[in-house]
């Protein structure tokens, strides 16, 4: 028989110290996690602005003087925006400016130079490279082209994860990111930008990924909720750093090398984490497997025998019949079908909801952005919590189906305080859109193990696989819902995002009804377990010739039939 990890976990310790030990490493990458994926709030803020005045070498956007102030008037037309005249952003009049003669009906042509508002940001990569006006739409693309690095990231760094080992591939993405980040600083025009950006999310991802996996494999099965829940709680504090660090630092150059040398210091894991001992036995590479596991019985005081790893041969009659499944199957039947995508859609929904709400930070339009960023990292920590408290009481349908409809039904009451309620009630906007956050957050933690659970083992891998791929295209769509308001002007404009967000929100919660509980459930096995997982049994009662009464219970397959062992 052949020895597996599960086996050695029985006598190492699920959650050891040395298992902690290493938990606490992988959990560190979090935090850099956290700051790349959120950055572009600060490099990609657009500030107000306005046309430079031609010729006008000083110019800036505060006002000067009277006679700068006349020069404005003269040179920059007016333009009604959300309800008030205010100078327009994107246009100067066409004709040599008079401060005599401003008139409503002169000619007006695009600028190609403007000055912003330096009260929250001194330089901004949109300053630099001008996504201002016609070119706006690029720093929405930038964001994209971000999340689809994330993308193919996840694709890459898991594909290099079962190939070469996952230390492998950890310490390739830490190199590229650390790489990346400082580099990214000398960017000089929006193409390098943007590749860069690219390379940041791949690795970015990768580094998180592969994090997530090793903690994964090295703990029991009884620690893997509270694990894959913990490792995403330095996300939100990365997030929480992020904000503090670009309260003090508003020049984006100065920001994103802060950000990104401290990244090297995971340079040192490669003398500090081994490789998973998991895909090594998978491997069938038992001696480098030994070391690592004999090192973790040491540090969990823990005695193995000498022979433990002396595994009897496998008789030559013996077989074993292992069975296959195909990802397309998940399509062949309407439960399944169904099912699989229901899971999806959550999926797409929730990391669409949940990126989206954190990018739509500087639109909320009450406190400062700086606060308003600082509260979406901070509000993951209690939603993280409530998943550990509650998941295994209330189980996962419920829990998940509760966390959407609250976070989406609190998006959506925010049309009401933004167009309808007075300034000074603004606070309840960034509240309801906190527990927005709050029920993405702690969604998106409970359907990484809902998904999980539902689907069958012999897919259960690339049907995760393909989960997260429906995840980061909810990603690359969020940057455009989240910016879309700023197209459209006005409340409404603050108040649109937060509405499609809700909507979908609620409607992924509610179709999550439709999904079996998996809580306290033996896990499908097969396709035809998958198929079958979640029916209701029907109990049956006969009575014999001599009037005594059985009870009993069969459970009708999905074509109809019954069993043939009931």
């Amino acid at each position: 028989m052949r020895l597996n990890f599960d086996d050695v976990l029985r006598h190492l310790g699920e959650f050891g110290r040395y298992q902690k030990w290493m938990c606490f490493l992988l959990c560190l990458p979090g935090l850099s996690y956290g700051v790349r994926m959120m950055i572009s709030v600060f490099l990609l803020n657009v500030p107000e602005h306005r046309c430079a005045i031609p010729g006008y070498d000083n110019d800036t956007y505060d006002v000067q003087s009277d006679s700068h102030a006349h020069l404005i008037n003269a040179t920059i037309p007016y333009i009604m925006r959300d309800g008030k005249q205010q100078l327009d952003r994107c246009h100067i009049y066409s004709d040599n400016y008079d401060i005599t003669n401003v008139s409503a009906n002169r000619a007006v042509l695009g600028c190609k130079k403007w000055v912003y508002d330096k009260s929250v940001f001194e330089f901004t990569a949109s300053m630099e490279f001008s996504f201002v006006c016609d070119d706006a739409i690029l720093a929405t693309h930038c964001k994209m082209i971000y999340m689809f690095g994330c993308f193919f990231g996840a694709f890459a760094a898991g594909t290099l994860g079962d190939k070469l080992g996952r230390k492998k591939a950890l310490y390739l993405c830490i190199v590229l990111l650390t790489a990346g980040g400082i580099i990214l600083n000398w960017s000089s025009n929006f193409v390098m930008f943007v590749i860069l950006r690219f390379i940041n999310g791949a690795s970015s991802t990768g580094v998180y990924s592969t994090s997530f996996v090793i903690g994964m494999e090295v703990v029991g099965p009884s620690k893997r909720v509270f694990t894959g829940v913990f490792i995403p709680v330095f996300f939100a504090l990365g997030m929480t750093i992020l904000s503090g660090v670009a309260y003090f630092i508003r020049d984006w150059h100065t920001l994103e090398l802060a950000m990104a040398v401290p990244v090297g210091i995971f340079l040192v894991y490669w003398w500090l984490i081994p490789e998973s001992p998991r895909w090594l036995m998978n491997e069938s590479r038992y001696q480098e497997a030994e070391v690592i596991i004999r090192r973790a019985a040491n540090v969990n005081k823990v005695k193995l025998p000498d022979n433990f790893f002396e595994q009897p041969e496998k008789a030559e009659d013996e077989t074993i019949d292992t069975p296959k499944g195909s990802f397309f199957q998940l399509f062949t039947t309407t439960v399944m079908c169904i099912r699989t995508l229901i899971i999806f859609f959550n999926w797409m929904v929730v990391s669409m909801v949940y990126y989206g709400l954190s990018l739509n930070s500087d639109n909320l339009g009450a406190g400062s952005l700086h606060l308003n960023f600082l509260l979406v990292g901070l509000v993951e920590l209690p939603a993280c919590a409530l998943v550990l408290l509650l998941l295994n009481r209330l189980g996962r349908k419920i829990l998940h189906c509760g966390s959407m409809l609250l976070g989406g039904v609190s998006c959506i009451l925010t049309i009401f305080t933004i167009l309808y309620a007075d300034q000074s009630l603004q606070w309840v906007t960034v509240l309801l859109a906190m527990i927005g956050k709050l029920g993405a957050a702690a969604g998106f933690a409970i359907i990484y193990i809902f998904s999980s659970e539902l689907f069958p083992t012999v897919i259960r891998h690339s049907a995760a696989g393909a989960s997260s791929s429906l995840a980061r295209l909810g990603g690359m769509i969020a940057p455009y819902i989240a910016d879309w308001g700023k197209f459209v002007g006005g409340d409404f404009g603050r108040a649109l995002p937060l509405l499609m967000f809700g909507s979908l929100s609620v409607l992924a919660g509610l179709l999550a009804l439709l999904l079996p509980e998996t809580l306290n459930r033996d896990l499908p096995e097969t396709i035809e377990d998958g198929i079958n997982f979640g029916r209701q049994p029907i109990r049956l009662r006969s009575t014999d010739d001599k009037g005594l009464v059985t009870f009993f219970q069969i459970s009708i397959l999905h074509d109809g039939s019954v069993p043939m062992d009931c």
